[in-house]
């Protein structure tokens, strides 16, 4: 074959290749490359997720009551103890003398009240004596009087019946003022003896307060002192020395922070299933038992009302305590976990992936549907900075195009969103990708490529 047909074939083949990828380049001109998949209906679960830490239900801090310094720790972290079991003791020499001393001084008290009170019952029956005297008395000079008018005795024998009368008479006058002083002296004896008695039971607090005891039964989960330590109690404002926490693990919670845009779904008695880290390969289940009610900032933890974080605006959380169903003893007060709060579920509902919504403008819809070509509008904005004329729904592949539909939404699964109006089961939608999601236009012509992504070789 002669050289000039060579290079006429070649030419020709050339002109014939071109030819065919400009056909190829035509029909495909415009036409956006997608990911499809089919609406369908299942079971949809909104959950919220937050993270925080195992902490007991019932805590409590033990602090100084007392001063001194500590002589003997009894427990040790870990340690299960029982209400009223002695953790530590502080030195008490002082307050043992201290109570021994006015042990005695009681003992002294109550001596001389019983004595004040033998004194009032003797001057009592010393009035009823002088009583009984001069009742004798008055009646011997009532008959003297009668005697001496009908002048049968002397007036000798009647000024000794009226002598008589008269000294009886000062004689219960002076019991009666001796009566008096013994019951001042009996309520003084006892008013002392209340008051040692006072002095005696204050005592004993300050040498109780040398042995430290439970609170509450539970673990002894952190000690912050050692022997040898001083101890000082709380003064006003200022809290005593902090000596060790006991927690009562019996009912566990988890105590997470929810973010403040989930925080309206979530409410009290809703199921939850925990994972602890130190726990791994295994789910706790749980209920929610309290929704905190107040703001605590991200970064510092303090309330968002308080009047130095009253015009911050970092990003806020709520606490919520989920009690754990059946929780194993291996638990600890601290331990990192993450709850995911069950907040919906609805049964055999349409759901499309979350992806898969897009948000076109009305005139952007309107062209679509004219057929007109052109850039995609994206959300259109107000001057006051709000989104205007948007409208939420997803891009359906009817007859080679992507048909925008709008939709109603409902509960938002982990990866899919329920779908309560617009779409049927078994609509194919645009499910990616993601840069295809973002600039395809209502109406653009599609051509649907859902096999697997080439694996890169140069990224191993």
């Amino acid at each position: 074959m002669k050289t000039w047909r060579k290079v006429a074939i070649v030419i020709g083949v050339a002109l014939l290749a071109g030819v065919g990828w400009l056909v190829v380049y035509e029909l495909n001109k415009g036409v956006a490359s997608v990911q499809t998949g089919p609406v369908v209906r299942q079971d949809l679960t909104s959950l919220v997720s937050a993270s925080g830490e195992i902490r007991p239900k019932n805590y409590t801090n033990v602090l100084g009551e007392g001063i001194g310094k500590i002589t003997d720790i009894v427990v040790k972290e870990g340690d299960r103890v029982q209400k009223g079991d002695v953790l530590l003791h502080l030195e008490n020499i002082q307050p043992g003398a201290d109570v021994q001393a006015q042990a005695a001084t009681v003992e002294a008290a109550e001596s001389g009240q019983k004595a004040a009170a033998a004194n009032y019952d003797s001057a009592q029956a010393t009035q009823a004596q002088r009583q009984a005297d001069l009742e004798k008395a008055k009646l011997d000079w009532q008959r003297g009087q009668q005697l001496y008018k009908e002048q049968l005795i002397s007036k000798q024998d009647y000024d000794a019946f009226k002598a008589t009368y008269d000294s009886a008479a000062a004689a219960l006058s002076a019991s009666q003022a001796q009566l008096a002083q013994t019951r001042a002296a009996r309520e003084q004896a006892h008013s002392s003896l209340d008051q040692t008695q006072a002095t005696l039971t204050h005592m004993k607090d300050v040498l109780r307060k040398t042995t430290y005891t439970a609170p509450i039964s539970g673990i002894v989960s952190y000690i912050d002192v050692r022997v040898g330590e001083n101890v000082v109690p709380g003064i006003q404002n200022a809290q005593g020395s902090f000596l060790m926490t006991i927690s009562d693990m019996s009912v566990v919670t988890a105590e997470v922070k929810v973010d403040e845009t989930d925080i309206t779904n979530v409410r009290d008695g809703q199921p939850a299933d925990i994972t602890i880290d130190a726990v791994p390969g295994k789910v706790f289940k749980g209920r929610v038992t309290q929704v905190g009610e107040l703001a605590i900032l991200r970064t510092s933890g303090q309330a968002a009302m308080t009047e130095t974080t009253a015009n911050t605006q970092e990003a806020r959380d709520f606490k919520v305590v989920v009690t754990i169903d059946d929780p194993p003893s291996s638990l600890r007060p601290g331990l990192s976990a993450t709850a995911k709060i069950q907040t919906a579920h609805k049964a055999a509902v349409l759901t499309v992936p979350i992806q898969a919504l897009a948000v076109r403008s009305e005139s952007a819809i309107e062209a679509g549907e004219r057929g007109d070509s052109g850039t995609v509008t994206l959300a259109a904005s107000n001057a006051d900075g709000t989104a205007g004329g948007d409208v939420q729904g997803v891009f359906v592949v009817r007859r080679g195009r992507a048909v925008f539909v709008p939709v109603e939404t409902g509960i938002t699964g982990a990866t899919d969103i329920e779908v309560s109006s617009g779409l049927q089961e078994g609509d194919e939608i645009v499910t990616g990708s993601y840069k295809a999601l973002r600039t395809l236009r209502p109406g653009a012509k599609v051509k649907v490529d859902n096999s697997p992504p080439k694996h890169d070789e140069t990224s191993d």
